[in-house]
């Protein structure tokens, strides 16, 4: 009974920049990890940025220094501000939470996908 939904991906000019917003919603007791992968086409999902409850933060290289992974906790969501960005930062970006239900039992969530295209 949990969902991520995604949001904000869309096309943009290398070098510009677009902001992701993921929000759990259901039967959600807490969320403890929150973070965002992608894929692109003909590679494996990776991890892109990944927050902690208590505000620890990592991201791969290629994105660090230009993306910023934030969450407001009272809305359960999870944001990622995108600049500088290129085009091999095309792909489908997946929201990805850790957290347990109001049963207290564990849970790891991934929504459906939000595609970014940085053209050239």
């Amino acid at each position: 009974q949990v969902q991520l939904v995604e949001s904000g991906g869309g096309l943009v000019q290398a070098g510009g920049s677009l902001r992701l917003s993921c929000v759990a919603s259901g039967s959600i007791s807490s969320i403890s990890d929150m973070g965002w992968y992608r894929q692109a086409p003909g590679k494996r999902r990776e991890l892109v940025a990944v927050t902690t409850f208590g505000g620890s933060t990592k991201y791969s290289d290629s994105v660090k220094g230009r993306f910023t992974i934030s969450r407001d906790h009272a809305k359960n969501t999870v944001n990622l501000e995108m600049n500088s960005l290129r085009p091999e930062d095309t792909a489908v970006y997946y929201c990805n939470a850790q957290m347990a239900d109001t049963l207290y039992r564990y849970l790891e969530v991934w929504g459906q996908g939000t595609l970014v295209t940085v053209s050239s």
